[in-house]
């Protein structure tokens, strides 16, 4: 069995040679996520939206590869400033309150634009909920 890698048809994909979400069986790995929409960063110096786009972000690349949030059982948080987690851990309660992934959220000391503030990977196992 193949992995099934699937691009969101981001420019940087093919420089940094990524996909957004590869697929091996019953597992989903989704590449970190931040709030970019249309090669803009979106809700400049607001974590808490940073943090709902990029989770959208997720969202729509596991439903694209066939897999639900409830499938998620990992995600990893990465943030500019550990001081705003509660912003950051909020939204993300919105998103998997009911999931309850293990997760981390690990302060970065940037990340590739200085507007990002967050930026979300996840794992997925189908059947996982």
């Amino acid at each position: 069995m193949s992995a099934q890698r699937i691009g969101s048809g981001a420019p940087w994909e093919d420089v940094v040679g990524y996909s957004r979400v590869v697929v091996h069986g019953d597992n989903a790995w989704v590449s970190g996520t931040t709030a970019t929409v249309d090669g803009a960063v979106v809700h400049p110096g607001d974590a808490a939206e940073q943090t709902r786009v990029a989770l959208t972000g997720v969202r729509r690349a596991l439903e694209e590869a066939g897999f639900a949030l409830g499938d998620v059982v990992r995600t990893r948080m990465y943030v500019t400033d550990i001081g705003r987690w509660e912003e950051v851990g909020r939204v993300h309660g919105e998103f998997f309150g009911g999931v309850r992934p293990a997760t981390a959220m690990v302060q970065v000391a940037a990340l590739i634009d200085p507007a990002m503030l967050v930026e979300v990977e996840a794992d997925a196992v189908r059947g996982a909920a």
